[in-house]
């Protein structure tokens, strides 16, 4: 994984199913299971709910220097959803309101690690280290630790190189 800064990582963490609760208003949506329901296309995304643990992760992510970014990939042919997501972030995470990168190419971005829950927008090709969200018991407590152990390890490695 390549480093910028030895103490500051640079973050993008997906918002559908990591910072928000989009199955959750999948599930809850009056049309859920009717055929060719697609809640990508009708749902508010302004009105989900956050995801258990987000918030107190992105204050902690915050609170060790780190620069965080919300990389997520709008509807194309729900354009009011743009907004709505814009919406969102600014009320539940007012720090990260003008931080936000619309995209359908993940593997474009640059930085060190990208939390996202799925693997259909270049996820896997990204530069950094890819921390597969909601996977194999990858959750923000997982993630926290793995971050604070990257922390250790290159404050270790930069204290030790300064010795030499």
């Amino acid at each position: 994984m390549k480093v910028y800064s030895m103490n500051k990582l640079r973050i993008y963490i997906d918002m559908d199913g990591v910072l928000a609760n989009f199955d959750k208003a999948a599930d809850e949506h009056p049309s859920n299971g009717v055929k060719g329901y697609r809640p990508d296309l009708i749902l508010d995304f302004s009105k989900f709910e956050v995801m258990p643990g987000a918030k107190e992760a992105v204050k902690k992510l915050l609170d060790m220097g780190h620069d965080l970014f919300i990389a997520t990939t709008p509807p194309w042919s729900h354009p009011s959803a743009w907004g709505q997501k814009r919406n969102w972030v600014e009320k539940h995470f007012p720090a990260l309101k003008r931080k936000m990168v619309l995209t359908h190419r993940k593997d474009l971005l640059i930085g060190d690690i990208l939390i996202d829950d799925t693997k259909w927008r270049g996820q896997p090709d990204f530069k950094g280290q890819w921390f597969h969200f909601g996977k194999n018991g990858m959750d923000w407590k997982y993630v926290i630790e793995t971050i604070e152990t990257i922390n250790k390890v290159n404050f270790n490695y930069e204290k030790s190189s300064t010795h030499v």
